[in-house]
């Protein structure tokens, strides 16, 4: 390795807030607070907001999503967009049937019969 261009890989102590768990290992990097560990040496200390004492995942807290409710809330969504298509579609076939003779749907074999 060169000398001078790699930082320094050293004990640091790791201070998860939200749960004050504290860990040692090794690091490089840096801070201007010490920690006095259990074996009575002074390391470096490191804050972080979360670790895997905290984290929902690691310690079995981990929010569910409602999927049952995004499908529910999509299909409402989706029918009332249905419904307004529909709802253009009726008129639009109201407007052709207004178009033909009325007498033309009602004969027999006409285009308008059902067979």
């Amino acid at each position: 390795m060169k000398d001078d261009i790699h930082p320094e890989y050293r004990p640091v102590v790791f201070k998860d807030d939200s749960t004050g768990y504290t860990f040692l290992t090794r690091s490089t990097m840096s801070s201007d607070k010490v920690i006095k560990w259990e074996d009575g040496t002074e390391y470096p200390l490191v804050k972080l907001d979360i670790s895997s004492s905290s984290h929902p995942f690691y310690t079995g807290q981990q929010r569910l999503v409602d999927t049952a409710g995004r499908v529910e809330r999509f299909r409402r969504r989706y029918s009332q967009r249905q419904e307004k298509v529909e709802g253009a579609d009726t008129k639009e076939e109201g407007a052709a049937a207004s178009d033909r003779p009325a007498d033309a749907s009602t004969e027999e074999g006409g285009a308008g019969a059902e067979q």
